[in-house]
């Protein structure tokens, strides 16, 4: 995922939290709002709980991938924020990334 296709300030974050809607499901919770700029960001944000920072950054990393190879952003309405909880470390990489499209299907993002 290229670095023009991230949400990086806390002020955006927030934003897309307070007033995108809301999807829910073991691996991820994802808030969605139409994009503002010409080409979709997506965020990804992590809790503590769910390991040290290694850990943390190999599930970024992971997310960002899955993110790459589900989602064209040049043709994305949305900007979207996924936060991943807890129930990702108990999955493989193919569930969760299943999960993630079975999410952004709900969402209707692809």
């Amino acid at each position: 995922m290229k670095k023009i296709n991230r949400v990086r300030k806390s002020r955006e974050f927030q934003s897309l939290i307070h007033t995108g809607r809301k999807y829910v499901n073991d691996s991820f919770v994802l808030y969605v709002l139409p994009k503002k700029e010409e080409q979709a960001r997506a965020g990804i944000s992590l809790s503590r709980k769910i390991g040290n920072a290694v850990m943390r950054n190999k599930y970024k990393r992971q997310v960002r991938m899955m993110c790459q190879e589900l989602l064209d952003f040049s043709v994305l309405e949305y900007d979207f924020i996924a936060i991943v909880r807890y129930g990702y470390r108990e999955r493989s990489y193919a569930d969760n990334k299943n999960n993630l499209e079975k999410l952004c299907r709900t969402a209707k993002i692809i």
